[in-house]
């Protein structure tokens, strides 16, 4: 499988930071608290934290009360942000990406990963690699791009639009053709794999999961209203799904 990592890349890895540092963004208000909301207790268990990224996510789950995180990220620059800035004495953070993950020691009692799986070619493989790292009924809670999201590829705008600029409704194209898309975010060409809901939820089934809860990302329309320029595409789409999986007992 190829290996993605656009986050050692200078321009982006600033754009992206910056992003990250507003206090009004898509992971924060949107993505986090879904994804903690849809944890299983963590108090006294092992987290593995799959692309765990500058580390915001494994902080979390050490204050959480777990016994150990290990956050495992293919990128540096990642990593050494996420060492500086998020760090315990319970959390470990180690160079590996998602393709390589058999090379881990040792069971987890839950799996997580947050907006990580755009980036794997093939997904039911790191799955499946997941599976057999976590305990007999051990959990694996994760966020990915909705398929509605990545139905896009830059060649039109993602939405159509009054001549005032007011979003009409988001835009597919080219739903059922998966495979790679590249568009402009922080960077030129920037690059995720499209795979259709079915595709998704069958890569889950056939890793062997079961398919506990799903969500799709929402805000409250009171926050909508306030930020519109940034929000406003939530009335069309939604830009996370999110799923609970647990492994057989």
């Amino acid at each position: 499988m190829a290996q993605q990592n656009i986050y050692d890349n200078e321009k982006f890895f600033e754009s992206f930071k910056n992003i990250r540092a507003d206090e009004i963004n898509f992971n924060d208000l949107i993505e986090t608290p879904i994804l903690l909301g849809m944890m299983p207790g963590l108090k006294g268990k092992s987290i593995l934290d799959v692309g765990c990224g500058m580390g915001q996510h494994a902080k979390q789950y050490s204050d959480m009360g777990a016994l150990s995180v290990l956050g495992v990220d293919i990128s540096e620059k990642m990593l050494a942000f996420a060492k500086e800035n998020n760090s315990a004495p319970n959390i470990e953070y180690r160079k590996l990406p998602f393709e390589d993950l058999e090379k881990l020691n040792g069971q987890f009692d839950v799996v997580t990963s947050s907006l990580a799986f755009d980036y794997a070619e093939d997904l039911c493989a790191v799955l499946k690699k997941i599976y057999a790292l976590l305990i007999p009924g051990g959990k694996l809670v994760f966020s990915i791009s909705h398929p509605i999201s990545t139905a896009y590829d830059g060649v039109y705008d993602r939405y159509t639009r009054t001549p005032e600029g007011e979003r009409l409704y988001a835009n597919l194209h080219n739903y059922n053709i998966e495979g790679l898309r590249k568009f402009k975010w922080c960077v030129e060409d920037y690059e995720v794999y499209h795979r259709r809901l079915s595709t998704l939820i069958n890569d889950i089934v056939s890793a062997g999961f079961i398919i506990e809860e799903c969500q799709e990302s929402d805000l409250p329309e009171e926050i909508i209203r306030k930020y519109p320029d940034k929000f406003g595409g939530l009335y069309h789409h939604p830009d996370f799904i999110f799923f609970r999986c647990g492994r057989h007992p």
